[in-house]
């Protein structure tokens, strides 16, 4: 199996604060993670300014506040992003960021992001699908809130315009998901339509969805995280704290090395025990020397070391070569 790869969304989870996104780094690196994701976005072009907030931005802010004010406080300039780079480099984590809008997009282009991940808002944006696919960068795809219509939709539009490297996350968009509207067996559904690398954005409570999605064959895992869930914001509630996000890494390492490569057969680790927990061909009773096994005189019972059971009726009818005493080894 190869490596997930694990993105830690610390999204707006920094709350416009420099010091507060390098903590997070520092967290995302210490807990192996393979990237941490920010968000790009230019208020005045993601949202109208009477644009409604979300139910869930709604309880974890100010209820006085548009989604323009809540956003605007959460921008991180240009100068962050690159002061962020050069942190995340010096932590040996990739940086990533999502763009929200076309002149985020050409921003993070510029500054070279690895790849460039699409939120489940943006699945049915041509342009911004357009100019993604233009660039002809490895691309992760969220989507949630879509159809299977819609996923075929946004995979044909980034492929037409030469996106060939792209990994689909199945996702929920709720903050947090109830697990009865997980689903997960749909990440299972995209990878047969699209024949393509599936992933999954969690945005449950805890950790077990996603070590599911794991054994279960995703590539990528994506998860909020935070410092502290108690902190203002629109997302902190629905995130895990570095402790978690640890203990998901962890998980998530160990069901990697579980799978393994799908060949049965002996393990190193077990093969020691084999002798001990299989069994043999042993006298039942004292046997005399030229006398017939028979299923009364002899039956099985540990250690495996000698002829196995599996050629019971080889062995009966058999001679006696010697004379046996009970639970002694059968020979031929």
């Amino acid at each position: 199996m190869n490596k997930v790869f694990i993105i830690a969304e610390a999204g707006v989870n920094h709350n416009g604060n420099i010091i507060i996104a390098k903590k997070l780094v520092d967290a995302a690196a210490e807990a192996g993670v393979d990237a941490i994701k920010f968000q790009t976005f230019i208020t005045e072009n993601l949202v109208s300014k009477d644009a409604r907030k979300a139910y869930y931005q709604q309880n974890n802010t100010p209820n006085q506040e548009t989604q323009f004010e809540m956003l605007k406080k959460l921008e991180l300039s240009k100068n962050m992003h690159l002061e962020l780079i050069e942190y995340c480099d010096k932590k040996r984590i990739m940086f990533l960021s999502t763009g929200f809008d076309l002149e985020s997009i050409a921003f993070l282009d510029e500054i070279n992001l690895p790849l460039f991940k699409i939120p489940s808002g943006e699945i049915t944006n041509l342009p911004y699908l357009r100019k993604i696919g233009a660039s002809e960068k490895a691309v992760i795809l969220s989507t949630g809130m879509s159809t299977l219509k819609e996923v075929e939709d946004a995979l044909r539009v980034l492929r037409q315009m030469g996106a060939k490297d792209v990994t689909v996350l199945h996702c929920n968009t709720e903050y947090p998901t109830p697990m009865k509207d997980v689903n997960l067996s749909a990440m299972l559904t995209l990878k047969k339509a699209f024949n393509v690398p599936v992933g999954y954005s969690d945005h449950t409570q805890g950790i077990e969805v996603a070590i599911a999605a794991v054994a279960l064959g995703a590539t990528v895992i994506e998860k909020h995280f935070t410092l502290d869930k108690n902190m203002k914001g629109p997302d902190h509630k629905a995130s895990l704290e570095p402790k978690e996000l640890q203990e998901m890494v962890k998980a998530i390492r160990n069901i990697e090395l579980a799978m393994g490569d799908g060949v049965k057969q002996v393990s190193p680790s077990e093969e020691k025990n084999k002798q001990i927990a299989r069994k043999s061909i042993v006298a039942k009773t004292n046997i005399v020397k030229g006398q017939s096994f028979t299923e009364e005189n002899i039956t099985a019972k540990r250690s495996g070391n000698g002829i196995s059971p599996m050629k019971w009726d080889e062995v009966i009818d058999q001679i006696a070569t010697k004379d046996y005493e009970e639970d002694e080894l059968i020979v031929l």
